[in-house]
């Protein structure tokens, strides 16, 4: 399993775009519905810095989620917009949970 965190924040005039960009990559992940992939994002109280939160069970999970034509367009348009702090991932390691992850 690899679990995947990333935050930045954007402009707050890209803020509205990037929601609508995430929301399509979540529609594209809901049609392919693989169970492989568990992946929630969250907007802070700022309006304008994100969270994502990403578990995959294996590497395979996460290569079908680069290949996302709408993770691409999110990824590049993301990268355009000069995000005021940009994004930082971090790979967690899973000490322990209480409910079946995969």
């Amino acid at each position: 399993m690899k679990t995947v965190r990333v935050q930045y924040k954007v402009k707050p005039e890209f803020a509205e775009t990037n929601k609508t960009n995430i929301s399509k990559v979540m529609a594209e992940l809901r049609n392919l519905n693989d169970e492989g992939i568990k992946y929630s994002t969250f907007l802070f109280e700022d309006g304008q810095t994100f969270l994502h939160f990403a578990m995959f069970r294996d590497d395979d999970g996460q290569k079908k989620l680069n290949e996302l034509e709408s993770f691409k367009k999110f990824g590049a348009e993301l990268k355009a917009s000069g995000p005021v702090e940009p994004p930082k991932p971090e790979v967690l390691n899973l000490v322990d949970s209480c409910y079946n992850i995969f």
